[in-house]
């Protein structure tokens, strides 16, 4: 459990630097902007091995259950993953409609995948993980607000964007929902 949460410390903490924009100025202007780009995607990185190793560690050391998720989490939780694969999607998508809507569509995504999975997952070590991003998602979202950050424009019709952001966004959730059962250890689909 401490590797995965040393992992989430590691890649969240490399994260929020953003939000600390004089802190995030200064280590750009001392090294330059390829070697923060570097250092930053390499520590990250680093957070991500340790969270996804240190996850299978503790599901491998049993897991440790605090409650009984909710029967109706399952359905609730479902749409909001496809949701997020949606909002992620319009985030690489051209503009569009719903990446205005949004405005900063990649936290949403985080938000609403994070809030499914805590919704469907009653033990420690999955609710320290998406509780975590959850909270960070928060912080995050208001931290951008903060700092004035509008995010993306408001479009008032959909576009091309929006049809991109829906089809790419249903195909990787649908992609997804068939390989959780290999990438993750757990299968989302009825037996």
């Amino acid at each position: 459990m401490l590797i995965l949460i040393l992992g989430i410390v590691i890649f969240l903490g490399v994260h929020t630097l953003t939000s600390f924009r004089e802190t995030r100025a200064s280590l750009i202007e001392r090294y330059g902007l390829k070697t923060y780009k570097a250092a930053y995607g390499l520590v990250a990185a680093i957070g991500l091995a340790l969270i996804v190793y240190g996850f299978i560690r503790y599901r491998a050391e049993g897991l440790i259950y605090v409650w009984t998720p909710p029967s109706w989490g399952r359905h609730v939780a479902m749409p909001l993953v496809w949701f997020a694969f949606v909002a992620l999607a319009s985030r690489r998508a051209p503009p569009g409609r719903i990446r205005g809507w949004l405005r900063h569509p990649t936290l949403v995504a985080i938000k609403s995948w994070a809030l499914a999975h805590l919704l469907v997952n009653g033990d420690l070590g999955g609710m320290i993980l998406f509780g975590s991003f959850l909270a960070w998602g928060v912080f995050d979202r208001i931290a951008v607000k903060k700092r004035g950050d509008g995010g993306a424009p408001r479009i008032t019709q959909f576009t091309r964007g929006d049809a991109i952001a829906l089809g790419a966004g249903t195909g990787l959730f649908v992609l997804v929902l068939y390989l959780h059962p290999w990438l993750f250890g757990v299968s989302v689909l009825p037996a």
